[in-house]
């Protein structure tokens, strides 16, 4: 499958945006994700952004004030997800200009909606920023 879950998490550990690839109950995903935020915001910047916390591969990156925590398959490539995450970051820094937690937590929708633009099921499936934004940009101007 590759990509399990995406997090996005403040200093604090409130997580900000949530999106799952496969079922986990409500309690199950509250202990995971108190369990890896604990575990990724105890580490300190000169440790390696890969963790292995159950059977999960955990790749993180701290930008600003937000982690972004990507929870994967033990084959899955780490590199690979970091990339993705710094697409991820660039993507919604050309939308909302220097994203910051903020933007998340006002327009939501439009982050979970990139972020369906461009994982579906657990798979990278498009990394053109222009083919990501070209919906939202559409629905921005009919609103």
């Amino acid at each position: 499958m590759g990509i399990r879950f995406v997090l996005m998490v403040n200093k604090q550990g409130q997580t900000r945006l949530a999106q799952y690839y496969e079922y986990l109950t409500l309690e199950q995903r509250r202990a995971l994700e108190g369990e890896i935020v604990r575990k990724c915001l105890a580490r300190n910047e000169h440790q390696c952004s890969f963790v292995e916390h159950r059977n999960y591969k955990i790749v993180y990156r701290r930008y600003a004030s937000l982690f972004f925590l990507v929870g994967v398959d033990d084959d899955e490539n780490e590199l690979a997800i970091l990339e993705f995450i710094h697409l991820l970051v660039e993507t919604m820094d050309r939308h909302f200009g220097n994203v910051c937690e903020l933007d998340i937590m006002f327009h939501l929708e439009k982050a979970h909606f990139m972020l369906e633009e461009m994982v579906m099921n657990g798979c990278i499936v498009e990394t053109s920023k222009a083919n990501i934004l070209a919906p939202i940009q559409l629905m921005d101007k009919t609103s």
